[in-house]
């Protein structure tokens, strides 16, 4: 059973979004502004958040940039604001996925469980003698979970951002597009996927390389696409 923290200051919209949820067998924790949900979370086992963006207290963007200081969670942001440019604020300080109110409840519970999909399960039908993954001084570890340069832990990956790693490291040396990467990794048709692949791409070289602005393993081919060096 997972247990998912929803967290909004509009408790009928909390209400509702169990009603959604908990017929699915998810466990729902309830929290009504960005510092009640850090408390929940440091006191239980959480697997996946919705958060509101316009909250009291703490908003939901100021609350996902103190959750990622710790947890690696799938965060999924709540918000009535439609500008393309809230979106990549909320995906830019690490949520996973961005949904507007009003939302259609079965494409929130379909979003919800494509994201607990790919943070538990991505990568597992590859052999267990093949989960390891590399490049250069870049090592992934699909049975661990874990990413290393140079022998280095690199932590704080976000879910997205491992699984896009993840799909260009395992094909390394082939360019994809944006179109691709974003099929590949969210399993839905890319529309408008442009700024939200872009995004995922800067923060992972953020992480990754010692220089972002010249990469040694996550490169642009322009006009093209990305590619994991094959080193």
């Amino acid at each position: 059973m997972y247990t998912i923290l929803v967290c909004d200051d509009e408790k009928e919209i909390v209400d509702a979004i169990e009603i959604y949820l908990k017929p699915e067998g998810y466990e729902i924790l309830k929290a009504y502004d960005g510092i009640e949900a850090l408390e929940k979370l440091h006191e239980n086992k959480v697997d996946l958040l919705i958060l509101d963006v316009m909250m009291p207290k703490m908003d939901g963007i100021r609350a996902t940039l103190k959750i990622r200081e710790e947890y690696n969670i799938p965060i999924i942001i709540l918000s009535a604001k439609t500008e393309d440019t809230d979106k990549i604020v909320g995906l830019n300080v690490g949520a996973d996925d961005y949904m507007t109110k009003p939302f259609n409840a079965m494409e929130l519970v379909a979003r919800v469980k494509s994201q607990l999909r790919r943070y538990t399960t991505l990568g597992t039908q590859a052999p267990v003698s093949e989960h390891v993954f590399q490049t250069g001084g870049l090592v992934i570890d699909d049975e661990r979970k874990t990413v290393t340069i140079d022998g280095t832990l690199i932590e704080k990956l976000t879910p997205i951002q491992y699984n896009i790693l993840l799909f260009l490291t395992r094909n390394k040396g082939r360019v994809y597009s944006i179109d691709q990467i974003y099929q590949a990794v969210w399993n839905e048709e890319a529309f408008n996927a442009d700024n939200t692949v872009a995004v995922h791409i800067r923060h992972i070289r953020e992480k990754i390389e010692i220089n972002p602005k010249e990469p040694r393993y996550l490169k642009v081919v322009w006009g093209v696409g990305y590619k994991i060096e094959d080193l």
